[in-house]
C-alpha cells in the first residue's frame, strides 16, 4: 500500500482500526491474484551488492523473476508459491535482510537517496536512518507500530518531507539546542509529526532516538485515543499529535528539544542540489558520480537487477540506493565509467534519460496481479506511452493550466479507485472505470478535482 494522504480531507470521520494492519512483509506474505507477494523493507532503501544478488536469487528461483520498487524505496517479489516462506526467510537472513523477525514490518524509514553524493550535498542523513533502524529492532515497544508507520529523514533539500511521514526530520546547519555544528549528524534537525506545521529543533546526535521518542508518544496517544490508530493523520479529533506533546515524551526520554512555531518545510534550502527523483549522472566530491535511473512503472526483471547489481561490485562503491520514486541510485563510480555504464543500463531498457517518455508515469499493478483492478493499467499505460499520450484524453477545463507533462507532473494509472502506489502532491489521475480511463488533476491528495470521462482507451479486459 502507499503511504496515506499528506492531508485527511476536510469533513472525512478518521478510521476506527479493531484490527491490526494487514500490510505484508518479507513473513507476513499477501495472496494476490499472481501467486503470494513478499515485502522486504529496506531502511532508507539501502542495500549491499550481496544483499542485492539475494533478492534476485529470490525472485528467480521462488518468484516470477522480476521485482517491484515501490514508493517507500522498498522491494516486492511476487508470484511466490504457498509454501516457500520458509526458504524466502533463510535466503533474507543470511543476506542481513532480516535482522530482526519481530520487527520486520516496521523497518519504514525513507532518507534523501543522494545524500553524500553531490557536490552540493547537505547532511548525509542516511548514518541517522542506520542508527535509527537499530533503534528499532532493539525496541520491545516499536513492535506495536503498524506496519504503515513511517519515518522520514531529508536531509535539508526538500525531496521527501513532504512524502507523507509520520514521523519527519529535516537537517538543518547550525546544530541544535546542544548547539553549533554543521547539517548533519553532527548538526541539527527540524522534527515533525503528521501534518502539523510546527517543529522541534534538535541536536543531530539525538535524532535517532527522538525519531522513535515520537513514534512512542503516537502509540501512547493512539492507545489512550481507542481508535486503533495506524498511522498520525488517522487519530481522532481530541488526540492529535502535535509538537508541543511530542517535546513532553522528548524531554522524558532527557533529548533537548526547542519549539519551532513555523512550518519546518521553510528550513528546506535553495540550492543546486540535484534533483533525486531524475535519472542520469550525479557529480559528486572527488571527482565521482552516481548513476540514477527508474524501472519503468517501477517493475525490473532480474536480469536488468542484475546488471544493477554487476555494476555496482565492478565500478561502484558496492551498494545501491532504491528510491522513493521507484529508482535506483549506484553511488561512487570513476568519471570516466559513468557514462559507459548510463548507456549500458539504458540499452538494457533502464530510464536513464529525464526525457523519456515513461519518466514519472506509474502505474498499479492491474491485471492480472490484482484481482480487484478492472484491467491491465500496465499494458494500457505502455500503450499509450508508445502513442505518445501518456493520459488519455483532455483533462477538464480547469485543470488547463496543468494540462500536459511539460509542467513535469506525475501521471499515475489505477485499476480501481484505490489508487495504489499514487504519487504525493499534485499529479495527474488516470482511473480506470466500467465506461472507461477517466483522467483529473489531484492538487493536494485532499481535493482531486472533478474527473472528466473519457471514453478512450477502453480498458481492456
Amino acid at each position: 500500500m502507499p503511504p496515506s494522504p499528506s492531508i485527511r480531507p476536510q469533513g472525512a470521520e478518521p478510521p476506527i482500526r479493531d484490527r491490526g494492519d494487514a500490510c505484508p512483509g518479507a513473513l507476513r506474505l499477501h495472496s494476490a491474484a499472481d501467486g503470494h507477494l513478499a515485502r522486504v523493507r529496506l531502511p532508507a532503501g539501502n542495500l549491499t551488492a550481496r544483499q542485492a544478488i539475494a533478492l534476485a536469487d529470490a525472485a528467480d528461483l521462488l518468484g516470477d523473476g522480476h521485482l517491484s520498487l515501490t514508493s517507500r524505496g522498498n522491494a516486492e517479489l511476487r508470484g511466490l508459491a504457498d509454501d516457500c516462506g520458509a526458504r524466502l526467510a533463510g535466503l533474507l537472513r543470511d543476506a542481513g535482510l532480516l535482522p530482526s523477525e519481530r520487527h520486520e514490518r516496521i523497518r519504514n524509514i525513507l532518507a534523501s537517496p543522494l545524500a553524500g553524493l553531490d557536490h552540493h550535498t547537505p547532511a548525509d542523513v542516511r548514518l541517522w536512518a542506520r542508527e535509527l533502524d537499530t533503534l528499532l529492532c532493539t525496541s520491545e515497544s516499536a513492535t506495536a507500530l503498524s506496519g504503515r508507520f513511517l519515518f522520514v529523514l531529508d536531509d535539508g533539500r526538500g525531496d521527501v518531507a513532504a512524502l507523507g511521514g509520520d514521523v519527519t526530520l529535516v537537517a538543518e546547519s547550525g546544530g541544535g539546542p546542544a548547539s553549533g555544528g554543521p547539517a548533519g549528524p553532527g548538526g541539527g534537525a527540524l522534527l515533525r509529526v503528521g501534518d502539523d506545521p510546527a517543529a522541534l529543533r534538535i541536536a543531530g546526535t539525538d535524532v535517532p532516538r527522538a525519531a522513535l521518542a515520537a513514534a512512542a508518544c503516537f502509540l501512547t496517544t493512539a492507545g489512550a485515543s481507542g481508535s486503533g490508530a495506524w498511522r498520525v493523520r488517522e487519530l481522532p479529533d481530541g488526540y492529535g499529535l502535535t509538537a508541543h506533546a511530542v517535546a513532553d515524551g522528548l524531554r522524558t526520554a532527557g533529548i533537548a528539544a526547542k519549539y519551532v512555531a513555523d512550518d519546518p518545510r521553510a528550513a528546506v534550502i535553495e540550492s543546486a542540489y540535484a534533483d533525486s527523483s531524475a535519472p542520469g549522472i550525479i557529480e559528486g566530491p572527488d571527482d565521482r558520480r552516481a548513476l540514477s535511473v527508474l524501472a519503468p512503472l517501477g517493475r525490473l526483471t532480474v536480469t536488468q537487477w542484475r546488471l544493477l547489481t554487476a555494476i555496482a561490485a565492478a565500478d561502484g562503491s558496492g551498494e545501491l540506493r532504491l528510491t522513493p520514486w521507484r529508482g535506483i541510485v549506484i553511488p561512487g563510480l570513476p568519471a570516466t565509467a559513468a557514462a559507459p555504464r548510463l548507456r549500458e543500463l539504458a540499452a538494457a531498457g533502464l530510464i536513464a534519460d529525464p526525457a523519456s517518455p515513461w519518466h514519472r508515469i506509474s502505474a498499479c499493478t492491474g491485471r492480472p496481479g490484482c484481482a480487484k483492478s478492472r484491467t491491465d493499467v500496465r499494458a494500457d499505460a505502455a500503450a499509450a506511452i508508445a502513442q505518445g499520450t501518456p493520459a488519455p484524453g483532455e483533462l477538464p477545463v480547469k485543470d488547463l493550466p496543468l494540462q500536459g507533462l511539460h509542467k513535469g507532473l506525475p501521471v499515475h494509472w489505477s485499476g480501481c479507485e484505490r489508487r495504489c502506489g499514487h504519487p504525493h502532491g499534485t499529479w495527474v489521475d488516470v482511473l480506470a472505470t466500467a465506461e472507461g480511463y477517466r483522467t483529473s488533476v489531484v492538487r493536494d491528495e485532499a481535493h482531486p478535482t472533478a474527473p472528466a470521462p473519457v471514453p478512450a482507451p477502453h480498458p481492456t479486459s
